[in-house]
């Protein structure tokens, strides 16, 4: 849905010593950063607040120069206006750097917040700047801790600048660790989901995954080229070779110095627990993770769904004019939709259509939720009128914008009767490793649910009742959760799926969802993020 976000992405390229790489820009090795923007537009799907990028040069006064901008990667780096565009990476060459995308699931909509984030030092070893994707679960522990001690200070409220800080104290005074040392040593001390590029002014590169695999993170080399990305879209559109394209296992960072590439364990990895929302909603449906493509794993849910299905349609199969037609939310619902109504027999339409140019639209007044739904949707009449919907969603969190989507489709649409399909179980408890849902109170399903299984049975069947009779539609039903692993083609146990089971993969998750449930049951239930309420509620 469009009510829900991811926190970031990260991008990472490096042109090692050698001939000239084909893949490399025209301008030659020494201005690989110029690839930065297309590899963030490929990812521009995981965060559209801000963008920018750190560039590494030997020689140049600012060995590390970083540019971000608020927007989305066209308009922070000017991509419709090719003076200005090229002007600045220009001035950005480097034969190595990081980017990032932002959506904030911690802090602020300000530029101040966006990355990568810069910690400058006289010293070039201690000089550095990295992009991070995730979220600490450990956060309140960590800021509280560093401010206990000397005369320290937190300048924004994101975990960022507290990861910032930890690598900082790995490198300060006369030590002198390898960047594969430094992040050895921040694991110790952090709980929750990450991946990190970072570079110095020493040229030294490192890109990591955190040890439960939570966020992703791919990875290639050609002849002297190097890149690394959140997903694998970015590198298979530079012209990487799918064969050299690959996931960096969990637990893992590739180090880049003295010209030579690395890839070392900096933890050890005693299960995973991959975001299984990465491949239902999150990432590009062109990308593969984890050996598993994206796309493939959205058309198996949808056949969860075609298998699942309880209508009677054995009379909707009319070539001529189908009295029964399964429709797409654009647009990361498609794949589940066709496969599902290929399955059915019955048509897979786009009865709804996405402008994909709304943007981040700002719309005041009483109508507000209305306006920006009808900025986004549009329901073609032509296609819905008088027919049996069956539409398709990749999931439903707040609710917010189905209700009003329902309510468009019959008005404007003319659909005679709706019913919708979650390729997704009910989301149940908050996320705190980098999606934007953080309080149970905010989600739609809980209060339909308690004494419910989850398995589809008879007690489900009521709730999801009475949650279609609430959004205004004819039916409703979700996937159950054995539907997810076996989609994904992956073990259970190697999947995070706090938020449709409420079971956490780490100990301070399962803290944070403990206040969650506090904060709920409440009489007087406090605002804010529930990680923002841990420090008060401990």
């Amino acid at each position: 849905m469009s009510e829900l976000h991811h926190e970031c992405g990260i991008a990472a390229v490096y042109h090692l010593p050698g001939p000239a790489s084909p893949l490399c820009p025209s301008q030659g090795p020494d201005e690989a950063t110029r690839l930065l923007p297309r590899m963030l537009l490929d990812i521009q799907n995981r965060g559209q607040l801000s963008a920018g990028v750190t560039t590494f040069q030997p020689g140049r006064d600012r060995l590390l120069d970083t540019y971000k901008a608020l927007g989305s990667v066209g308009e922070a780096f000017r991509l419709n206006h090719r003076g200005k565009a090229e002007a600045l990476m220009s001035k950005l060459a480097g034969r190595a750097g990081v980017g990032h995308v932002r959506y904030a699931t911690c802090g602020k909509d300000e530029l101040d917040y966006a990355q990568p984030f810069e910690r400058r030092h006289l010293q070039k070893r201690k000089w550095f700047a990295f992009g991070f994707n995730g979220q600490l679960a450990n956060y309140a522990e960590l800021r509280d801790q560093l401010l206990s001690e000397d005369e320290n200070h937190v300048e924004l409220a994101t975990d960022t600048e507290i990861m910032m800080h930890e690598i900082a104290r790995e490198i300060a005074g006369d030590r002198r660790p390898s960047l594969v040392e430094v992040m050895r040593n921040v694991a110790q001390r952090i709980d929750g989901a990450y991946s990190i590029a970072l570079i110095n002014a020493q040229g030294e590169m490192l890109v990591a995954r955190d040890p439960l695999g939570v966020k992703p993170v791919s990875y290639a080399v050609e002849n002297s080229l190097f890149a690394a990305a959140s997903e694998s879209v970015a590198l298979l559109n530079l012209g990487f070779s799918v064969e050299s394209i690959r996931s960096l296992e969990p637990g893992k960072a590739i180090t880049i110095s003295g010209g030579e590439m690395k890839v070392e364990r900096f933890a050890e990895s005693p299960r995973r627990a991959h975001c299984f929302f990465e491949w239902i909603y999150f990432a590009n449906v062109a990308s593969t993770m984890d050996g598993r493509s994206v796309y493939l794993a959205r058309k198996a849910l949808g056949e969860e769904l075609a298998r699942l299905e309880t209508l009677d349609i054995s009379q909707a199969r009319d070539d001529e004019d189908p009295d029964t037609i399964v429709v797409p939310v654009p647009d990361t619902s498609k794949g589940a939709a066709d496969a599902m109504a290929y399955r059915l027999g019955v048509p897979s339409v786009e009865g709804l259509m996405r402008n994909r140019y709304a943007g981040r639209t700002f719309i005041e007044g009483g109508d507000a939720r209305k306006a920006k739904v009808a900025a986004k949707y549009t329901p073609l009449r032509e296609v819905l009128e008088g027919k049996r919907v069956i539409l398709v969603e990749d999931s439903i969190v707040r609710s917010t914008t189905m209700r009003e989507l329902l309510s468009r489709l019959r008005e404007v649409g003319g659909a005679r009767e709706i019913h919708v399909r979650v390729a997704c179980p009910p989301i149940v408890a908050p996320c705190f490793y980098g999606i934007d849902m953080s309080t149970i109170g905010e989600l739609f399903a809980p209060p339909f649910l308690e004494g419910c299984r989850g398995d589809g049975g008879a007690a489900d069947e009521a709730a999801f009742a009475r949650m279609a009779e609430e959004l205004g539609a004819d039916s409703l039903r979700y996937l159950p959760i054995a539907s997810i692993a076996r989609a994904i083609g992956r073990p259970d146990g190697d999947l995070c799926q706090a938020c449709i089971t409420g079971q956490y993969p780490t100990t301070c998750g399962q803290q944070l969802y403990e206040i969650a449930l506090e904060q709920a049951g409440a009489t007087s239930p406090q605002s804010g993020r529930t990680y923002e309420a841990a420090r008060t509620m401990a």
